[in-house]
């Protein structure tokens, strides 16, 4: 409690409107099919305009607040409104975001202001997003026109002549002590609206399956912080944000769980690290017509090649969805309904998911110090993170059953029995794979570019999760960390999406066993019988081309992208039963996440696992 009047702190909090509509008209277009008739569609033509209100965000003398007395400030000056309206007639739509940007030199850090947006309707006031701290992005949204280094407060779409008035409201965060501060601090943000014309919002993907004890989380540049999973800015596939989540250690659970939006998560307490991996259809260009290579579109400046391969298209599709298609076509003749392919990996048993949890990094153990980061046994807990040694010389069937008692009654982690956590398939590794090689991955990434697109080693010859070499494939023999996982782009540039958000390890490290087996062989992997069918991927041929049931494995990461950056390829068999990807830390052009190779299933000393979880609906 405050008892010093003296040390009470003023802060003057200015609000300024200014808009920025950016490109809102259209120009009308044709379209003629065959007949007597030509059919016409005329976008029509659109307008955005804004109005401000009297009321002056002007807050002298603040006081550190709850979020609860923020959010239920009525007296004016103490919030603010303003009106985003369009006029739409035809068929158009604009696309428009409200974003907040800290003005002038602030003598307060923004990471004690919290921000609150509603909608003004007939019936009160509508939550848009709830408290959180001042945090600008890192990037741009290249559908609405906000630029990066804003905070993004609200994303939507018009698509008819409409009006919404917006009200903000701006406190003191209630963990700021403003003893010894000195008094007469000030903090003043500009509120930014900003539109763009388009046929659609930014790509709309299923929406994460989060566990309740699940966390969502972003970046902030410096640290992992709690984000808000009412809305879809906590992340932006379009600009290779994949959705992350964590869990931490029961101790801190439920201090975590109430915290309030932005509020740091600790590497510390954090015990598992996922990404998200939202259900999609793919197909794979061929510029010449004979090799499938993906197509060159925008992100490479020469035809692809198999050293050097192009995109592979994606599209996000519902549950509802499971496309059965080629998987192929021709660039120059264009993609048909029957291009699309869903993989394999979003059925599990019999139930099609929205999308899977992946662990951000290669599994470690609940004791990492100890020989191979846990060896061979199930007394160990599973853990994800950065900056630790991966758990090694573990074989098929404890690293299969380590993943399956995460989810047991009473787990440490607070996950419900629907999640399903089990040691990562091929198919399921194939997806991210996949999906890295789209617009949505590092391919789409623009900090990187030639052979760069391929995600950069880990060479750490002690193991350690979320190294980076800083490069792709090389043959040097210094097997260092050169780069920890949240360097840039020295370090992000071992993920899957080129920054952050994405999946690590998947490129030297150790290599990893994943649940794709050769005729139901055990070998020396220390089952008896195999499991259950859902949780493995079975091979009858050491053909690529024959190897699920007679014919090409389509979405497995095996024929369809076979040698894809020159990576290695030795199909499983009768001596080789279980797969292995990515390679491990010595490996130089060999590795990468389209590498594929096998063994016997038994605990080798450079040898891990990924788990995967398959949340249920």
């Amino acid at each position: 409690m405050l008892k010093k009047k003296g040390n009470i702190v003023i802060i003057v909090l200015l609000l300024v409107m200014v808009v920025a509509i950016i490109g809102v008209s259209y120009a009308a277009f044709n379209y003629s099919r065959e007949g007597t008739v030509p059919n016409t569609i005329t976008t029509g033509v659109i307008s955005m305009t804004y109005t401000e209100t009297d009321n002056v965000l002007n807050i002298t003398g603040a006081l550190p607040t709850t979020d609860a007395t923020g959010k239920a400030r009525t007296i004016e000056g103490e919030y603010f409104d303003f009106t985003v309206s369009s006029t739409i007639t035809g068929n158009a739509n604009i696309n428009y975001e409200i974003s907040a940007k800290e003005e002038g030199n602030g003598t307060i850090d923004g990471s004690n202001i919290k921000l609150y947006l509603t909608r003004l309707t007939d019936n009160g006031e509508e939550e848009l997003m709830t408290p959180e701290t001042y945090n600008e992005e890192k990037s741009n949204n290249s559908y609405t026109g906000r630029p990066a280094g804003e905070m993004s407060l609200y994303t939507s779409s018009m698509s008819a002549s409409e009006s919404n008035t917006y009200r903000l409201r701006m406190w003191v965060d209630e963990d700021y002590n403003p003893q010894g501060d000195g008094g007469n601090l000030t903090f003043s943000i500009k509120i930014n609206v900003y539109g763009l014309d388009g046929d659609s919002m930014p790509v709309q993907v299923n929406e994460p399956e989060l566990d309740d004890n699940m966390i969502p989380i972003r970046y902030n540049g410096t640290d992992w912080i709690k984000a808000d999973s009412s809305n879809n800015n906590w992340y932006n596939y379009d600009s290779g944000e994949w959705a992350n989540a964590v869990t931490v250690s029961s101790s801190t659970r439920d201090s975590y769980l109430s915290a309030p939006v932005g509020s740091t998560i600790s590497m510390d307490d954090i015990e598992t690290m996922w990404v998200w991996i939202p259900r999609y259809s793919y197909s794979i260009g061929s510029e010449d017509g004979t090799n499938y290579y993906g197509k060159q579109g925008d992100y490479l400046d020469s035809t692809p090649t198999q050293a050097l391969p192009g995109e592979i298209d994606v599209k996000f599709v519902s549950t509802s969805t499971k496309d059965r298609g080629t998987a192929r076509y021709v660039v120059s003749e264009g993609i048909s309904d029957n291009s699309w392919y869903t993989p394999d990996a979003f059925t599990f048993g019999d139930e099609e998911l929205s999308g899977i949890w992946v662990g951000k990094f290669e599994t470690s153990s609940s004791n990492p110090t100890l020989e191979y980061g846990g060896s061979n046994t199930t007394e160990l807990d599973a853990m994800i993170k950065p900056n630790v040694t991966s758990w090694r010389n573990i074989n098929a069937s404890n690293a299969f059953n380590v993943a399956l008692k995460m989810n047991d009654n009473g787990n440490r982690y607070g996950f419900s029995t629907n999640m399903n956590s089990h040691a990562m398939r091929n198919d399921e590794w194939a997806v991210v794979a996949y999906l890295s090689q789209s617009k949505y991955g590092k391919l789409g990434n623009s900090n990187f570019t030639g052979a760069n697109k391929e995600i950069y080693q880990n060479k750490s010859d002690q193991y350690i999760t979320g190294c980076s070499y800083g490069s792709p494939s090389n043959g040097n023999t210094d097997y260092g960390c050169q780069y920890t996982y949240d360097e840039s782009t020295g370090g992000t540039g071992a993920s899957t999406t080129g920054n952050i958000y994405g999946i690590y390890d998947m490129s030297g490290g150790a290599w990893e066993y994943v649940m794709g087996n050769y005729n139901d062989m055990v070998a020396r992997s220390g089952f008896v019988s195999m499991p259950d069918a859902k949780y493995y991927n079975k091979y009858i041929s050491n053909d690529i081309t024959q190897a699920c049931n007679g014919g090409e494995c389509i979405s497995h990461g095996l024929s369809e992208t076979v040698g894809w950056y020159n990576d290695a390829k030795t199909m499983i068999s009768e001596t080789r039963i279980w797969l292995l990807r990515g390679c491990t830390s010595s490996c130089s052009t060999s590795a990468g996440v389209f590498h594929f190779s096998g063994d016997d299933g038994n605990a080798h000393t450079g040898g891990s696992f990924r788990l995967v979880i398959s949340p249920s609906l």
